[in-house]
């Protein structure tokens, strides 16, 4: 039977349509009026959120030892907190860590996991000077086997993003990466804008948590930040207000209009009252909004999509409309991908209501309610 929601504005994608209306038959988004009229409290409708950043959720952190039911726990986490498709995400960790990943990322796509879109490897191809939480005993530059690994397993994979740093992995290694259809992100590099440049003009196509964990922008050399401001690559930002101040944020709104999106960075304690977990061998401390090593370096961020808007409505002063694409559409257009992020008809019914402090007031997934 055909539902139609409505007393909230709608944002199909591309734009907000206030006193819109929402109509899914089955699992489905149609443009047919539903027999059965569904109303909301006010604030907004829009496509489920994309996270392209997710280090894990519900009190596990992606690891070696991650499985494809772990992979489809964290997707349930992040779906109840508003993000009905995401990237699992490995930092930096040893080739037998990665090689188990993506095997259970394989089987999770085998079995059609609702919410996963795939991977990303953060790591551990960086530049130890741009650590971050990074292990720096486990960074090292790309080999022909790690090549490989990450081309084979691209294959059956619906989308596999790879975090690395120009320093470790040479141009032409770039360019078959991107080739094999792997997204290519450029982030913990110390590098100069040229080698920035050149990694871009390989194939890089994205840049991981735009300012943290690179090159800063300076007067006679632009670095990595200024590279991803005036190139053309898609940019992930994490905004809770304390990685980027709001200024810097709008700042790079102003250089990148279109091409900057949301990611939450969120690690195992992401939809958990814990206030520590531990990170390899290493105590990660939640307090005060903040995830930080004992020595207080930031490691992940404590924060939801939704919470990621607000800031970016609220503080940076971004209109209502693009804010929702940067957790919306334009993650779908980093992965390529035109099948979701937007409410057409005939997308797959994954929407959210946020109420007008968005907060989270609802969760669909393929047409039935979660939250």
């Amino acid at each position: 039977m055909p539902q139609t929601y409505t007393g909230a504005s709608v944002f199909d994608g591309s734009r907000l349509i206030p006193g819109g209306t929402l109509s899914v038959l089955g699992d489905k988004v149609t443009d047919s009026a539903g027999t059965e009229t569904i109303q909301l409290p006010g604030g907004y409708i829009l496509p489920g959120l994309l996270d392209l950043q997710v280090n894990g959720g519900g009190g596990h952190q992606v690891s070696g030892g991650t499985t494809a039911d772990d992979l489809a726990m964290i997707c349930d986490v992040h779906a109840r907190l508003g993000a009905t498709g995401i990237l699992p995400t490995l930092i930096t960790d040893t080739p037998e860590a990665t090689a188990a990943v993506l095997a259970a990322g394989i089987e999770a796509a085998r079995k059609q996991v609702p919410g996963f879109l795939g991977l990303h490897l953060e790591g551990p191809h960086l530049d130890p000077r741009r650590k971050g939480a990074h292990d720096p005993a486990l960074i090292r530059p790309m080999t022909d086997e790690d090549l490989n690994r990450l081309c084979e397993g691209r294959k059956a994979l619906p989308s596999l993003l790879v975090t690395l740093a120009p320093e470790s992995a040479t141009p032409a290694r770039i360019a078959t990466l991107a080739k094999a259809g792997v997204i290519v992100s450029l982030g913990h590099t110390d590098c100069s804008h040229a080698t920035a440049q050149a990694a871009l003009a390989a194939g890089a196509t994205c840049v991981t948590h735009l300012f943290n964990a690179m090159s800063q922008l300076g007067n006679r050399e632009p670095g990595m930040v200024g590279a991803a401001l005036t190139g053309t690559a898609h940019c992930g930002l994490i905004a809770d207000g304390i990685h980027v101040a709001p200024e810097a944020m709008r700042i790079a709104m102003a250089a990148a209009p279109d091409r900057l999106f949301l990611v939450s960075d969120c690690m195992a304690a992401a939809g958990t009252g814990e206030t520590e977990f531990v990170l390899g061998d290493r105590r990660i401390l939640r307090r005060d909004g903040r995830l930080t090593l004992e020595d207080g370096t930031l490691a992940g961020a404590d924060l939801t999509l939704p919470q990621a808007l607000r800031v970016m409505v609220d503080r940076v002063g971004t209109p209502v409309e693009t804010a929702f694409a940067m957790a919306t559409s334009r993650p779908a257009a980093c992965l390529g991908r035109s099948d979701i992020g937007h409410l057409r008809p005939g997308a797959q019914a994954d929407f959210i209501h946020l109420r007008p402090d968005f907060t989270l007031g609802g969760v669909w997934r393929c047409g039935q309610r979660l939250l």
